[in-house]
């Protein structure tokens, strides 16, 4: 009762005299909930939202990974509410843009949206400046693009036999692009040479955009390409399809059957296409970046871009196990490379 009579004294003081140094009723208790909100948000705002973003993207635009680059950073954009810019620095395997991106001050505000064969295939027979298991981290896999072979559309074979019988009858005279030496474009119609006993020559681009071109207008009858790119040509009738380079049916193209089907079980190749930043990005930086690519990736206005734009969902894996399925992506080239001899001049 006495504690309590001299509690009430206290109570009744304050209010007379207005003392400001005594802290009001509950004051200690919200002043922790503040501090424990703000140290919930105060890494995710400084992570991400304190200035505008670089998106590099390794290859020319209107290629497959600036389609996938635009579609994600306008939702990236919108979802961080800063500008995220989109830079094609193409060349030299994605080491042009591998460097632009590693010289950067490593706070996850330069990243690179790639697809993975810049850093699984592209090292085996092009020397780059970068080593793609020790000097980038894979982040997100956004899309996969299934490739799928292609031809003029006045070409006068109709299906995968046929093709097959035309390049055996004129020998020497047939040649395949490819949208750059040594990536899955270039494997595929060296796989598919040496399977089906062929001489088709290699014919490679700075990118698919320049190589379609060439097919379309028949300049060079077949190409290995993306089904992202792809597949409006082939819908246009500007292309003929001679078979998918996966294990299932796609369904942006349900009528044409695999090369598997068709005899040609080793010709199973896709690409991710994801999000990677420098090796020196803070681990807690490259999840905080992963967290918000996927939730851009996931909103449903990305998801219905890129399906209409030929590609399929990329799955959700955490950035270390995207780190161990490009180790064993790589690995599974280099045996490509060594077993079919792939080189540089091919």
């Amino acid at each position: 009762m006495k504690d309590s009579s001299k509690l009430r004294a206290k109570t009744a003081e304050i209010k007379r005299t207005g003392d400001k140094h005594a802290p009001p009723p509950y004051f200690h208790l919200r002043r922790a909930l503040c501090a424990a909100a703000l140290a919930l948000t105060l890494p995710a705002a400084m992570a991400w939202t304190d200035k505008p973003i670089r998106m590099l993207v390794p290859a020319p635009a209107g290629g497959t990974m600036d389609v996938v680059a635009r579609i994600v950073a306008d939702q990236l954009s919108a979802d961080l509410g800063q500008p995220v810019v989109v830079e094609n620095r193409a060349g030299a395997g994605g080491a042009i843009a591998v460097q632009a991106m590693t010289v950067a001050p490593a706070d996850g505000h330069t990243i690179m949206m790639t697809a993975s064969n810049v850093l699984t295939e592209i090292p085996h027979v092009m020397k780059t400046s970068f080593d793609p298991l020790k000097d980038v981290k894979p982040v997100a896999a956004i899309a996969r693009s299934s490739m799928v072979l292609v031809g003029a559309p006045n070409l006068a074979p109709k299906d995968l036999k046929s093709l097959i019988a035309y390049v055996k009858a004129n020998p020497g005279k047939i040649s395949f692009a490819s949208y750059s030496t040594g990536t899955v474009s270039h494997y595929a119609g060296m796989i598919l040479n040496q399977k089906a006993g062929l001489d088709m020559q290699h014919v490679p681009f700075p990118g698919s955009p320049p190589a379609l071109a060439q097919v379309m207008g028949g300049q060079i009858p077949l190409m290995f390409d993306g089904m992202a790119t792809s597949k409006a040509m082939i819908t246009a009738g500007k292309l003929q399809v001679y078979g998918v380079a996966a294990k299932t049916r796609s369904a942006h193209l349900p009528q044409a059957p695999t090369l598997a089907e068709q005899g040609f079980p080793e010709l199973d190749f896709s690409n991710w296409v994801g999000v990677i930043v420098a090796s020196g990005v803070p681990a807690a930086t490259t999840d905080r970046i992963h967290a918000a690519i996927s939730k851009a990736a996931a909103s449903a206005k990305v998801r219905d871009r890129l399906l209409s734009a030929g590609f399929e969902p990329g799955g959700d894996m955490t950035p270390a196990q995207l780190a161990q399925s490009v180790r064993s992506e790589f690995e599974r080239n280099a045996a490509i490379v060594k077993t079919f001899d792939i080189k540089l001049n091919q």
